[in-house]
């Protein structure tokens, strides 16, 4: 039955009591509040003439519009542009979804990253902390050669202190640190005059024929520039300090990249220590720092020192393993020990206001010498921490020095040429001069033997 207005099946059907028409219920409704009378017999009708008819629960029959393929394509085509607008708005979400799920990733990750330094530094102030209740201070004799001297190795807290003009009080190189250089001097001088010349050194003429084997890209390209290396021959590894602010620990027979040092600044120098368990670096963000190998292979940093106010430019490493001397443009150069990173000795020239650029020890080890940006070369007694010895005549900043192991000679290079000193007798006995004038010699060292003398520009 068909409604008598649209005539289509109503889907709340009603029936009028007068005339007995069928009607669409919300049609009718609106057609006695408009006219108040049927709209097929015209006769008055109001809404309390008209019963609800209950309908079974049945499927619908198909509208007007399915009956014909007009109106069967019609269909489709609403349904097809409904589903099509619908899967625009679900890709739309799913855009918007991904988006804020890679905002969410990035910033768990970023999160993950400040959660790490953090436990990171949280670890390195436990250490420190552990480490000074650990190390107790112990009294010494003061005496006017060291004043207030403390045994070496023990980190007081007199050495945060400050003297009137307001330096750092140091606790000195105590007596037993002295006789244990003195002890390192004595076997060492006896192993040098039982030493022979290897047979397997290396002729003039094989010399003549060496090429290079194989060439590695340690360091960053966008700043190029080696500017010191130490091999740690036993275990055939290799420390680079580089422009690129990183020291690479590299893997001679793996031909692997063992760990990278990162400082703020670039790596001016840098030493094995405590047969290669230990590195050295001396940085232009005017730090010194110990890094100490780990379990896994990597080189952490154990130690962070900020004793000078100025590019670190050298450090070197003494025979004993225990110590280690950092020299500075600041002008001064620093004994520290090398277990606690504890720096027993700050000296400076009180006569001299030049900084230093270089620095090596004798191998001996009770005589430092330091090249300063001023072309001199100066010679400290360790023991008093006094200049004994100047070597003059080069022109612009020392760049290296270079003991050889027979202790005899000493060669510092310089903008101009490399020298030869006799330390018996305090004098130049030869000089180098390899490059042209707009060519600085970098870089000197003797080999094992004193035979031969390398340089580099």
């Amino acid at each position: 039955m068909n409604c008598s207005i649209s005539g289509e099946v109503p889907e709340e059907p009603v029936v009028s009591t007068k005339s007995g028409l069928l009607f669409e219920k919300r049609l009718i409704e609106r057609h006695i509040s408009d006219y108040g009378k049927c709209p097929v017999t015209g006769e008055p009708l109001t809404t309390d003439d008209i019963i609800p008819v209950k309908t079974g629960k049945i499927v619908k029959p198909r509208p007007v519009q399915a009956a014909s393929i007009p109106g069967m394509l019609g269909m489709f085509q609403i349904e097809w542009d409904g589903l099509m607008l619908s899967n625009f708005v679900l890709e739309q979400q799913l855009h918007t979804a991904r988006q804020e799920l890679s905002h969410a990733l990035y910033q768990h990750d970023a999160a993950c990253r400040v959660i790490a330094r953090l436990k990171k530094e949280r670890d390195e102030a436990r250490e420190l902390l552990a480490q000074a209740e650990r190390q107790v201070p112990m009294a010494a004799t003061t005496s006017a050669a060291n004043g207030a001297a403390l045994s070496y190795g023990n980190r007081a807290t007199e050495e945060e202190e400050m003297d009137p003009g307001s330096k750092k009080i140091r606790p000195g190189i105590s007596g037993d640190v002295i006789k244990e250089l003195q002890d390192c001097n004595a076997v060492i001088s006896q192993q040098r005059k039982r030493r022979q010349i290897p047979a397997t050194l290396a002729p003039v003429d094989a010399l003549k024929r060496y090429t290079q084997l194989n060439s590695y890209p340690l360091h960053k390209t966008n700043k190029p520039g080696i500017l010191s290396l130490d091999i740690h021959y036993p275990k055939d590894i290799i420390a680079t300090g580089g422009v690129d602010s990183t020291a690479v620990v590299f893997d001679l027979p793996s031909g692997q990249i063992v760990s990278t040092l990162s400082h703020s600044k670039k790596v001016t120098s840098v030493r094995f220590a405590a047969e290669g368990e230990l590195v050295v670096t001396g940085s232009a963000d005017k730090t010194v720092r110990v890094w100490q190998n780990s379990e896994n292979g990597n080189y952490d940093c154990r130690h962070t020192l900020k004793d000078h106010s100025a590019e670190v430019q050298a450090v070197t490493v003494h025979a004993t393993n225990k110590y280690f001397v950092s020299a500075s443009l600041d002008g001064t150069w620093c004994f520290y020990d090398l277990a606690s990173g504890l720096c027993l000795a700050q000296v400076a020239d009180a006569s001299e206001s030049e900084g230093y650029t270089s620095a090596a020890f004798h191998p001996d080890g009770l005589i430092l010498g330091a090249g300063t940006s001023g072309a001199q070369v100066k010679i400290w007694d360790v023991k008093s921490q006094a200049n004994v010895a100047r070597f003059e005549g080069h022109v612009g900043a020392v760049t290296a020095i270079s003991f050889s192991e027979n202790g005899y000679f000493l060669a510092p290079a310089a903008h101009d040429n490399v020298k030869l000193w006799d330390l018996r007798k305090l004098r130049n006995f030869r000089t180098f001069s390899l490059y042209d004038e707009d060519t600085a010699t970098q870089t000197v060292e003797f080999d094992h033997s004193g035979n031969y003398l390398a340089l580099g520009g």
